[in-house]
Order: structure tokens, then C-alpha cells, then sequence
């Protein structure tokens, strides 16, 4: 019944003459026309929310947005290359690898024991560490349940890679909404000054996540605007976090702890389950290692350096 619904709102909107007209466009104006519309509609809300709402409020979301964008803004170096060798692919994953776990520990787990201490006085470690492992379980049986032939289309060494790259797409988005919430508490409890320092390190973060999500891909075969594309993609569920977190901060905030430690356990699982051994499948690839150890060191001095 449903589908039959949209079958026919869908039958709807092609009769349309507007969007007739859209559709006779060229490929490039119609996308110049949708970014144009997404950035007046996205221009237009924070404005309202700005002048009618809460100011505070329309500078959390915006600063969830431009942390979400660098992740898109991160992946455009993968517009430049047609084909990438094994090595660089191992490079950028070891080093996206070392942020990421950079990444879990400062700015997920850390910040997740110290919210869930000062909810729960002396068991923020133990609330975080359960949420660590649920994190991990969660992504066991989201591999085990996934419908992977079904979505990727491909089989055998192709389709084990698509499997991996998705699956640590998968671990991204769900990192990326507790980040988000994480800066929008941070705003909506008043301190702005803290909440933009968090928003940049997240952005920071972001950057090679998305030439990581984008570089295999292209690697694998998907077309590289494509591949830009999902890896923006991975990134705007932060400023919905961001928006949650912000505009009902109390709400949210017990859930905050339990939130990171569930993207950590996520992280930590693909990172060591997938990424680092897909980085040494060709044997003692030290660059790789190296490349995470140079990825974590950045990382954590960034982190140090924001929230200082």
C-alpha cells in the first residue's frame, strides 16, 4: 500500500511542469540548483532559529554543519585520481586508522567518563566501558544481518572489500552523531567558547575520515563524484546530533556518555577487526603502520592544542 503511495506521488512530481522544466535542464545546472536551494533552505532555518529561537541554539547547529561539511571537504582530493595503488590506499587507511583511534580515546571515551562521572559519581568508567562493548556487539550483528549482496552487487575479493569499506562507513555515521550531539550540548549549556573549540576538533577529524571513505571506493571501482558524495554524506548526521543536543540539552545529556562510548566500541571494533589488518594483507606493511602511529601522534596533538 505504501509503495503503490509512492508510486504515485512519484508519477506526481514527474507531471509536474517545474519540474519538467528542471529535468531538461543540463546535469551541472540542475545540481548547481539543488546545492543552491539546500543552502538557501539551510541559510533560511538558521536564521529563524537565530532571530526567534535561541541565538545559541543557531550557532550550535551551525557549527555541527561546517564540522559535518569537512568530512565532504576531506574527501575532494579523490576528485583528482582515477586510480589508486595498494599503497597509497594502505597509507591513507593506516593514517585515517591512527586519527580515528586518536579520536576514540580523546575525544569519545575520555569526555564520555568524565560526563558519565559527573552523572553518575565513580561509574562513568564502568557506564562508558559497557558502552564500548555494546558498541562492538551491535556492529557483530549488523555485519552478520546486513543484506550486503543485495546493496553491493558484487561477489567474491570485490565484494569482501565492498563489505569492509561499507561496514567502516557504517562506524562512522554512528561516531558522527554522538560528535554531533557532543557539540551541540557543549553550545546549548552556554559555553560557546568550549563548543566551538569541540567543533573544530571534530571538523579536524573529519578531513581524513572522508579521504578515507572516499579513497577506497575509488579504489574499488565507484565513480569519483560518487564517491565525494557518500562520503559528505557520512558527515551531515552530525548536525542532527548537533541540533538534538543543542535545542534539548537536558534531555539529552545522560544519554551523552552512553552515546560515545557506543561510537567508540563501534570505531574500535572496525578499526581492529577490518581497517588495520586490510593495511597489512600483503604482508609487514610498515608504512602502514607507521602511517596510523603518525595519524594517532597529529591527532592527539590537535586534540591537546584545541582544548587547551
Amino acid at each position: 500500500m505504501n509503495s503503490q503511495r509512492l508510486n504515485m506521488l512519484a508519477e506526481k512530481l514527474r507531471a509536474n511542469a517545474l519540474y519538467q522544466k528542471y529535468a531538461r535542464l543540463p546535469t551541472l545546472a540542475q545540481k548547481l540548483i539543488l546545492v543552491s536551494s539546500i543552502t538557501f533552505l539551510t541559510t533560511l532555518f538558521l536564521v529563524v532559529m537565530y532571530f526567534f529561537v535561541d541565538p545559541i541554539i543557531a550557532m550550535g547547529a551551525f557549527a555541527s554543519i561546517l564540522a559535518g561539511l569537512a568530512t565532504g571537504f576531506g574527501a575532494l582530493p579523490a576528485l583528482l585520481f582515477k586510480d589508486v595503488s595498494s599503497r597509497t590506499l594502505y597509507l591513507m587507511l593506516g593514517g585515517a586508522a591512527g586519527v580515528m583511534l586518536a579520536a576514540t580515546a580523546f575525544s569519545l571515551i575520555v569526555p564520555g567518563i568524565q560526563a558519565g562521572n559527573q552523572l553518575w559519581p565513580g561509574l562513568g568508567v564502568y557506564v562508558v566501558a559497557a558502552g564500548v562493548m555494546i558498541g562492538a556487539v551491535f556492529l557483530v550483528l549488523a555485519d552478520s544481518w546486513l543484506p550486503y549482496e543485495r546493496f553491493l552487487g558484487e561477489s567474491g575479493e570485490t565484494f569482501d572489500s565492498l563489505r569492509k569499506i561499507w561496514l567502516f562507513i557504517a562506524a562512522i555515521v554512528m561516531h558522527n552523531l554522538p560528535e554531533g550531539m557532543a557539540v551541540g550540548v557543549s553550545f546549548g549549556s552556554g559555553d560557546w567558547h568550549n563548543g566551538a573549540a569541540l567543533a573544530i576538533a571534530v571538523g579536524l577529524q573529519n578531513i581524513p575520515e572522508g579521504l578515507a571513505v572516499a579513497m577506497p571506493l575509488v579504489a574499488l571501482g565507484y565513480r569519483r563524484q560518487q564517491a565525494v558524495l557518500i562520503a559528505t554524506l557520512t558527515g551531515l548526521i552530525e548536525p542532527v546530533g548537533g541540533f538534538l543536543g543543542v535545542a534539548a540539552v537536558t534531555m539529552f545529556l545522560p544519554l551523552l556518555p552512553i552515546g560515545m562510548a557506543f561510537a567508540a566500541g563501534a570505531m574500535l571494533f572496525v578499526i581492529s577487526d577490518d581497517i588495520i589488518p586490510e593495511t597489512q594483507s600483503q604482508g609487514k606493511a610498515r608504512y602502514a603502520t607507521f602511517a596510523l602511529m603518525f595519524g594517532f601522534i597529529i591527532m592527539m596533538i590537535l586534540d591537546n592544542l584545541i582544548t587547551t
